[in-house]
């Protein structure tokens, strides 16, 4: 999932719109960052081929002609990376790599050789979002997606080494996504190696004393955890770093001052007490320190803070109407409880109110399209954009329901409630449609769907 223009400035103009590669067909430009420039793109042949709200992907694309050999190398040992991770660990809480491509193009000496991931594409990152503000439920939904990434990562044997608001993307459906691995390390037991690159602000204090040896400097699981306090003091100071500095020079600084003992920490007020707690564990100033603070015991935490809720599996979630309403979900919750089916002539519908969890689209009359809500196709597959009717639906919508299936997918609202209880929606004609439980505070008694 690569973020959307409208998330963030466009790139190069490098390809046109309508420029073909391979399958797909350029769009516009979503940004640029490194050695690398993303488009949009929906598919040659005019099907929906990706997971944006149009069936557009995104591609990133690398080039490689015109650089050092060395520089040739990092590019591709980057691309490399990125697709074995996304071959070996694919998991809910990173993005979807779809297709890798080598594109050859004489007649265009600066694509010729270029390297292009062709992957799902997001509304927006975690830095955008954060421009907008964040609740400390939303934040905490956040954060827990981000812990869950982290965890399969670590369990699976690489490090992000680059974790930042920039690199964790929002989807259009609410879900948090880790991005950008083309630092990502593999551990070889306990600790790998690297090159010594990473975004200064998230360099955790050893790793600007690491020793430089032939393979790179030591790169540990920790490392990545250092990065997270740093973004759970982002998510929850509206942005602002923990770290004084009007420079990422000057606060690596005073990073590595507290790491030697000589400032304290000093975290924002802002930031709630159980939240300033993780971060303050996160940013234990030695790896020693920080290597009890596992992604999976941090996530741990974070769901026993949340009072009346129990852990529960990795499901689908909300399609969500905009990136600044987005709700990812954290992974505790208690099942929502199903009544038992009983029978109901389909003759006689049910009439069941739609409930949006978000307040600001209760007060709306206009239906902003913003506040609509989808109904899905199919109540077995994923909720995306791509299992939802181009038909509606707004807070207070009466609808008639004629059956309900009890064992649908695993649907969470914003509250992290989870159902897998779906109504069958009757539509006008013969059409009918599926309506997550989540998405009413009705509980009628209805026949079970066939």
């Amino acid at each position: 999932m690569v973020h959307d223009p409208s998330c963030h400035g466009d790139g190069e103009d490098l390809l046109p719109p309508g420029h073909r590669i391979g399958d797909w067909t350029v769009t516009e430009p979503i940004g640029e960052g490194g050695w690398a420039t993303v488009y949009a793109a929906r598919r040659a042949d005019g099907t929906t081929g990706g997971d944006g709200e149009d069936g557009s992907v995104a591609l990133k694309v690398l080039p490689t002609a015109g650089l050092a050999p060395r520089q040739a190398r990092q590019v591709t040992e980057a691309a490399r990376r990125e697709a074995e991770l996304g071959r070996t660990a694919p998991h809910p809480r990173l993005v979807r790599l779809l297709d890798t491509l080598v594109l050859a193009a004489p007649d265009h000496p600066a694509l010729d050789g270029a390297i292009v991931l062709v992957m799902e594409r997001a509304r927006c990152t975690l830095r955008d979002l954060l421009a907008t503000g964040v609740d400390e439920a939303r934040g905490a939904r956040i954060i827990a997606g981000i812990c869950e990434g982290l965890a399969h990562l670590h369990r699976s044997g690489w490090v992000h080494t680059d974790l930042k608001p920039e690199n964790v993307l929002i989807g259009r459906n609410g879900e948090v996504r880790l991005s950008d691995f083309g630092l990502a390390i593999e551990l070889t037991g306990t600790h790998g190696h690297a090159a010594p690159m990473g975004t200064p602000d998230y360099l955790p204090p050893e790793r600007w004393k690491a020793p430089l040896g032939a393979d790179g400097v030591k790169i540990r699981a920790t490392a990545d955890i250092w990065a997270l306090g740093i973004v759970i003091h982002e998510v929850f100071a509206a942005g602002v770093p923990p770290f004084p500095g009007a420079t990422p020079t000057a606060r690596s600084a005073a990073a590595q001052q507290y790491a030697e003992g000589r400032a304290a920490l000093r975290l924002a007020p802002v930031v709630p007490p159980f939240w300033r707690d993780l971060a303050a564990d996160c940013l234990a100033p030695t790896h020693a320190a920080r290597a009890p603070h596992t992604a999976e015991s941090l996530l741990a935490r974070i769901r026993a803070h949340r009072p009346g809720r129990r852990p529960r599996p990795r499901t689908a979630l909300l399609v969500l109407a905009t990136c600044a309403t987005a709700a990812v979900t954290a992974t505790a919750t208690a099942l929502w409880p199903h009544p038992a089916p009983a029978r109901q002539p389909a003759e006689h519908p049910a009439h069941i109110r739609v409930f949006n969890a978000e307040r600001s689209c209760q007060d709306r009359a206009d239906r902003d399209p913003q506040c609509s809500l989808g109904l899905a196709v199919d109540p077995t597959r994923p909720y995306t954009a791509g299992n939802v009717i181009p038909t509606r639906v707004w807070h207070n919508d009466v609808l008639d329901a004629d059956c309900q299936l009890p064992t649908g997918l695993p649907i969470i609202d914003e509250e992290d409630r989870t159902s897998t209880l779906w109504y069958r929606i009757r539509l006008p004609g013969p059409a009918t449609a599926w309506l997550p439980a989540v998405r009413t505070k009705d509980r009628p008694t209805l026949v079970g769907c066939p």
